[in-house]
């Protein structure tokens, strides 16, 4: 990822119509609100997309759309392994490289079971690489079938292959996040993405070159922000601020996601349905309410830092 401003790379959504579809104007529009933000690259077609619950056709057109609404301003990177024997997730992983992106992302719990250990998983990712090449490749620790959390030797194996330029990280361990940047960061093409906004400023500070959180899902210019300013003196109030909204806001912006992410989006102005495809529960009175404070509360910190309007 040596061609990338190091900052933020959304986890897209799926937009869908009210019947399910999906609607790919409204996805059009979402990746124009991403790039309008500031974000340095596109992670389509991820678990924030829905993509288990998209068939292949959907998901290699979306990922063509997402392409050609950014038209080359910034990568795209996009799963694309699900499941099965590795030379048919390698067959696929083929055609997500043919719509164009800058790496395919495998995720790692696909790779090898929860009961299988890390030889196995050493043997399916160089099989893996053996039988896509000249694919640029990334992975993910996607918490869906379940998350296996890659060990920094690990990774320092798969980057020393050449062949691996991304790793969205999800340990929630900034002890590993840095050991996983020590040990390749002497790589310029790879990048080490942190998906827990816990530590982001720490992780910014130890080295990675970005955050990929759902975060960037409701307010996606408050997260480029925060990588433009993480090491600024100058503002290192606003930065704690920042940091400290985003841990207090944790969990509600994970209940119920991605469908308040959607009605986040919408109240800010996005013409986006909140329909979801996976069952992720019922947006409850409670919910709402908290939703909405959220909402008041973000309003204030973007008028505090001065953010743009995006809508």
């Amino acid at each position: 990822m040596d061609t990338i401003k190091k900052g933020f790379i959304p986890v897209m959504l799926t937009p869908f119509s009210e019947d399910g579809a999906v609607d790919y104007e409204a996805l059009g529009h979402l990746t124009e609100v991403y790039l309008r933000a500031g974000a340095s690259g596109l992670f389509a077609n991820c678990l924030s997309s829905e993509m288990f619950e998209l068939t292949d056709e959907e998901r290699l057109k979306a990922i063509r759309h997402v392409m050609a609404v950014a038209d080359g301003s910034v990568p795209v990177v996009a799963t694309g392994t699900f499941g099965g024997p590795v030379s048919r997730q390698a067959d696929f992983v083929k055609r997500v490289a043919d719509t164009g992106v800058e790496a395919v992302i495998a995720i790692t719990g696909l790779l090898a079971a929860e009961d299988e250990n890390d030889r196995t998983l050493d043997e399916r990712v160089m099989q893996l690489i053996m039988e896509t090449p000249g694919i640029p490749l990334g992975f993910y620790e996607c918490p869906v079938p379940y998350k296996r959390v890659l060990k920094p030797e690990q990774l320092e194996r798969y980057v020393d292959t050449g062949r691996v330029i991304y790793h969205k990280d999800t340990s929630l361990d900034i002890g590993q996040v840095a050991e996983k940047i020590h040990l390749t960061g002497k790589r310029s093409r790879f990048g080490l993405y942190d998906a827990y906004m816990g530590h982001a400023i720490e992780s910014l500070r130890a080295g990675a070159a970005g955050l990929s959180c759902i975060q960037g899902n409701y307010f996606p210019e408050l997260i480029v922000w925060l990588c433009d300013h993480y090491a600024d003196q100058s503002k290192a109030a606003e930065v704690n601020i920042v940091q400290q909204f985003l841990i207090d806001n944790m969990d509600v912006m994970h209940d119920v996601y991605p469908t308040v992410s959607k009605y986040f989006l919408r109240k800010r102005g996005l013409n986006i349905s909140t329909f979801t495809r996976r069952n992720v529960g019922e947006v409850s009175r409670a919910v709402l309410r908290n939703i909405e404070q959220l909402y008041a509360d973000y309003t204030r910190l973007s008028n505090r830092l001065e953010l743009q309007p995006l809508f």
